[in-house]
């Protein structure tokens, strides 16, 4: 591929400052061959040198490959290579990254956010920003960083239902030189090979065998530019690695060594790894859980109850982030995703969000909006709306963050409208079940029900389309209801294995007499008189491991 000469000094103290547009070393991003497949999934960036490459290879040879770029451009220029201590310069300027799901995927160092960000600059003078996500995001400091830029929406999303978890999977599955056997973490760059595609390289032709052999023992031993293992071997124990395929020759062997050295090695990954993960199956939750926890955190433990922003589990890869702000010399400054055309309707609900807190919080510092994308409820709902927010909150002079609950109003202007009635008669009805949603609130409290003690009723303006409003629609009123989060978990979530303590469960059973007590005489069910208790109301609210209150 033909690139541009760069004239200015290509250092750090040079080029760096300037960033201008970037040179491209390989395909431009994005490509796609005749089959419609991306030419790379791979790239890396050098935003102090201004270069992204893509060549189809491992993040390590792309590092290598933009240093003898820059060496070319300064022997055109007259000028010596790079010395060691600037190729490490080098090395230390990349940030590595992956195409997935039609968004580039970067790979932080959470001791070095800076760069990234820088490199998340560069990317946007070839992209839109709403196409770049970050990756590493279990870790604390890449969290942190994003959500006090109000940018918790550019955390790569993880999947929300286990169709989903499936397909990600089946989505990792990369090659290096030749077939895709193995299952790539863009976290941490590492290939792992699990113990069922090793089998299946039975299949191959002799050539095609040793040239896997060859590519699994090269790389085996190889670390990537996070010291990482460029191939790791999965599930097997300490008895099976790399240093397997040290001693063995394949490009020397004749056809019987080879197959017979194959062989033994199946047999040695086979006896390393349980019997449970010895077969590539996705129908086998245990298999599926191990994988996908294998491929999106740094050190391949399993995913428990991982809980971001201290929300229950139940919230666990159920948020879907949306734009958000932060202040900036007293004045709150919106994400430049806001400005983009073709905005998501949730976004433009944030938006309007941000302003209403705005107003309310002058001592905001940043704030974070996510929706959350499936019902956390048992309920099976036909009618109205069910949208709940999430807004997080840093607070000047407060320790933590604030998390609130924000719950679009069932029945409001929008709903009416749909169903024919004309805007003052919605607007008119929406005030009403508004109302009545207040009053309602006040009884429950009245006759001892449990509830939040606080509840701020607000509006929205939101953009309606309507049979005869155009395709551009026209601003209504949509109200909404704000309350802080509590801290627990949903009665109907709490894990079995906690009701075998006889001391909870004898408390936990108290409690949900003493709420149903309330429920009962206000008489809550559905449209089919079925009572609506213990499906996802009723919050248990723990202190020192126990029920404390509902």
């Amino acid at each position: 591929m033909e690139v541009r000469a760069i004239s200015a000094p290509l250092s750090r103290t040079g080029q760096g400052g300037i960033m201008s547009t970037p040179v491209v070393l390989g395909d431009p991003l994005y490509t796609r061959d005749s089959n419609g497949r991306l030419t790379s999934q791979t790239l890396t960036v050098f935003p102090y040198f201004d270069v992204i490459v893509t060549y189809p290879m491992p993040h390590a040879f792309q590092i290598e490959a933009c240093i003898e770029w820059l060496n070319r451009q300064r022997e055109s220029q007259g000028r010596p290579a790079l010395t060691p201590e600037e190729e490490q310069e080098v090395r230390e300027d990349a940030v590595a990254g992956v195409i997935e799901h039609g968004a580039i995927q970067l790979r932080p160092d959470p001791q070095n956010m800076p760069l990234a960000f820088r490199a998340d600059r560069l990317l946007q003078k070839l992209v839109s920003k709403q196409c770049i996500k970050f990756l590493n995001v279990l870790n604390p400091l890449v969290r942190d960083a994003l959500k006090r830029r109000g940018e918790c929406w550019r955390m790569a999303r993880l999947p929300t239902s286990r169709d989903e978890m499936k397909q990600r999977i089946l989505a990792a599955k990369r090659g290096i030189r030749g077939r895709e056997i193995y299952y790539y973490n863009a976290t941490t760059g590492t290939r792992w090979l699990t113990c069922h595609e090793f089998a299946r390289l039975a299949e191959l032709d002799e050539t095609e065998l040793r040239r896997h052999l060859e590519e699994i023992r090269e790389f085996s031993r190889k670390l990537n530019p996070q010291r990482n293992p460029e191939i790791a071997f999965y599930m097997a124990d300490e008895s099976f690695s790399g240093a397997a395929f040290e001693p063995c020759d394949f490009a020397s062997m004749s056809r019987a060594e080879l197959l017979a050295v194959y062989e033994g090695l199946c047999s040695r990954f086979r006896d390393a790894v349980a019997a449970e993960f010895q077969d590539d199956d996705l129908e086998n939750g245990e298999w599926r859980h191990r994988m996908f926890s294998v491929l999106v955190t740094e050190n391949a433990e399993v995913i428990e109850e991982e809980v971001l922003l201290s929300l229950s589990a139940e919230f666990y890869m159920q948020i879907q982030w949306l734009p958000g702000g932060r202040m900036i010399n007293g004045e709150l400054a919106f994400d430049e995703l806001f400005e983009e055309d073709q905005q998501d309707p949730c976004a433009e609900n944030a938006r309007e969000f941000l302003y209403n807190l705005v107003r309310e919080y002058e001592d905001l510092d940043y704030v974070n909006i996510g929706k959350v994308v499936n019902s956390l409820s048992r309920r099976s709902w036909t009618r109205g709306r069910r949208e709940v927010y999430l807004a997080v909150m840093k607070r000047r002079g407060l320790p933590r963050e604030t998390v609130s609950i924000i719950r679009i109003q069932k029945w409001g202007v929008r709903e009416h409208l749909d169903e024919g009635r004309f805007e003052p008669d919605a607007m008119s009805r929406s005030d009403e079940y508004t109302e009545y949603v207040l009053d309602r609130r006040f009884a429950c409290r009245y006759l001892g029900m449990n509830i939040p003690k606080r509840v701020t009723a607000r509006k929205i303006c939101e953009r309606y389309f309507g049979p005869w409003t155009g395709p551009t629609g026209y601003m209504i009123w949509t109200p909404y209801f704000e309350r802080l989060y509590i801290p627990g978990i949903a009665s109907d979530k709490m894990p079995r294995q906690r009701l075998c303590d006889p001391e909870f469960a004898l408390k936990f059973a108290s409690l949900l007499g003493q709420a149903a007590a309330p429920n009962l005489i206000v008489g809550r069910c559905d449209s089919n008189h079925n009572v609506l208790f213990d499906d996802g109301d009723e919050i248990i609210v723990e202190r020192e491991r126990r029920p404390a209150e509902i």
